[in-house]
């Protein structure tokens, strides 16, 4: 009977469908939803009411978003579409085919992941094409700034370097590109207290001083940037924006991953044969890849002995200093002059608050 029906209802929209483009109406997505709400329509007839409830609220969903969906589409040319091919391709079918396994020349040296490695290039990669499309649809300064805030949620080392690498190919979005890095930044740090806080409250709490003023001091420039933007389109209100060439950069993005595999690599092999000289050294050590693997091991140990929450704090800053020490190098030495003419001097300001910041933790 359903089959039937479906074959009676499709005959009579293939009619309407002919009627109506005969007048001139060549558009289908009239069409096309009747089929969709018989179908779900079925579902419920088969019991299958929580699949037929959502997808009718996701053919709703798509159909609101018709008129945009037509804007974006309009935007994106086919470098764009063979970028996303090629985005694609790195991240289904190179990825899963890599061991998710750590390699080295001893046990002790065992931290090269090609899986985790090649995670960082899909996440490089993703991230500059993701801005690249945001500037697309809210314009370049509302992109960016979004990009950098949502980066900083996964990789703000990521976004570092793909902002930085695009600030040399377009410099006139070099100011729009550093609020996008100093926003993920910010919300790095906000990220590293919440994630101790989840395991060690009284950690956090100790920590949340410290990284709250570096913070405050991130946000403040983050909030300069934003003026001075603002001010800087009110009197170019003539000047077209527009979001520059497609992003995309496989080579540079695999460069980036060979360097984060060398300085794994560094860092683990000091660590194993210079000695384990303090909590501090680990710190700093780990802090040049990475501030979230640090940052819980340093909760567990407050927790088991909540004596040493203070060295704890300390040794999560030390990590947090250093990673914004390496960010903030790559931004002045792969970033465009005008990037460099920023960041030089708000990661000296960022680096002198966590100084601060370490007096301030006791």
């Amino acid at each position: 009977v359903v089959v039937v029906a479906f074959v009676g209802v499709a005959a009579l929209i293939t009619v309407s469908y002919y009627l109506t483009s005969t007048k001139g109406f060549s558009g289908a997505t009239t069409e096309v939803s009747a089929l969709f709400i018989f179908l779900a329509g079925a579902l419920c007839g088969w019991g299958e009411l929580a699949l037929a409830a959502g997808i009718g609220v996701a053919g709703l969903l798509l159909l609101s978003m018709k008129q945009w969906s037509y804007q974006l589409v309009e935007e994106l040319s086919e470098d764009d579409v063979e970028a996303v091919v090629k985005f694609a391709v790195i991240t289904a079918i190179i990825l899963p085919l890599l061991p998710n396994q750590a390699y080295g020349p001893t046990e002790a040296l065992q931290v090269l992941n090609p899986f985790k490695i090649w995670l960082m290039v899909v996440l490089i990669s993703g991230l500059n094409f993701a801005s690249y499309i945001l500037v697309k649809i809210v314009g370049q300064q509302h992109g960016l700034g979004i990009t950098g805030i949502l980066g900083g949620l996964v990789s703000s080392t990521a976004v570092t370097l793909g902002f930085s690498q695009r600030s040399k190919v377009e410099p006139i979005l070099a100011s729009a590109l550093t609020l996008g890095i100093l926003l993920a930044w910010t919300v790095m740090f906000i990220r590293v207290v919440i994630m101790v806080a989840i395991v060690s409250p009284d950690l956090a709490f100790r920590l949340g001083t410290g990284i709250g003023l570096m913070a405050l001091v991130n946000l403040a420039l983050c909030g300069y940037l934003w003026w001075r933007q603002r001010k800087g389109s009110q009197e170019k209100q003539t000047e077209t924006v527009t979001s520059g060439q497609n992003p995309f950069d496989l080579g540079e993005a695999m460069k980036f991953g060979a360097l984060f595999a060398v300085v794994i690599f560094v860092a683990k092999a000091a660590q194993v044969y210079f000695g384990d000289t303090g909590l501090y050294l680990a710190g700093g050590l780990a802090g040049l890849t990475d501030v979230d693997a640090i940052s819980l091991s340093m909760a567990n140990l407050a927790n088991t002995t909540p004596a040493d929450i203070g060295p704890a704090a300390r040794t999560i800053l030390i990590a947090v200093i250093s990673n914004t020490l390496v960010k903030g190098g790559m931004a002045v030495s792969m970033g465009g002059p005008a990037m460099r003419k920023q960041m030089l001097p708000f990661t000296a300001m960022v680096l002198a608050s966590g100084a601060v910041a370490a007096f301030l933790i006791g």
